[in-house]
C-alpha cells in the first residue's frame, strides 16, 4: 500500500498470489512516484535508492558497526513518520482480509480489497 501521510489516504494498492517480498511487489507494480515525493520505507527496501533517488532507508546496525547516536537519532525519526503508515496497515487488517488467510475466490481479491482500502479513506476523511 502507499499511503499519504497527510491525510492517511490510501493512494494505492498492489498484491500478489502467495507471499512475496514487498520490495519485489513495488518494482513489479511499477507505481509512478514524482521524483520529487519522499518515500520512507523500511529495511525491506534496500536498493529503492537506485529506482527512487529521494528515498529514505533507516540505517543498519552490523556486528562490525554498531551504530551511533546520530544514526540511532535519525532511525527514530523516520519510525515516527512511519507510524502513520503502520496505523493506516493496521486500519485495513481489521477487515481480516489481510490479516487471515483468504478462502474466498481469488479473482475477486482485488476487487475486495480495493473496497476495503476506499471504506479506510472514507473513515480518515471523517
Amino acid at each position: 500500500m502507499v499511503v499519504n501521510k497527510q491525510d492517511k489516504q490510501i493512494i494505492c494498492t498492489a498484491f500478489a498470489n502467495g507471499k512475496e517480498h514487498d520490495f519485489k511487489l513495488f518494482k513489479e507494480s511499477k507505481v509512478c512516484v514524482k521524483p520529487k515525493t519522499e518515500l520512507d520505507t523500511d529495511t525491506g527496501y534496500l536498493g529503492i535508492a537506485k529506482i527512487h533517488a529521494n528515498s529514505v532507508l533507516p540505517k543498519k546496525k552490523t556486528k562490525k558497526n554498531p551504530l551511533t547516536k546520530e544514526d540511532k537519532a535519525f532511525n527514530r525519526n523516520i519510525s515516527s513518520q512511519r507510524v502513520l503508515n503502520e496505523h493506516v496497515i493496521g486500519f485495513v487488517k481489521r477487515f481480516k482480509i489481510v490479516a487471515d488467510r483468504y478462502r474466498n475466490r481469488r479473482k475477486r481479491f482485488g476487487l475486495r480489497f480495493n473496497l476495503i482500502a476506499g471504506i479506510c479513506n472514507f473513515e480518515n476523511l471523517a
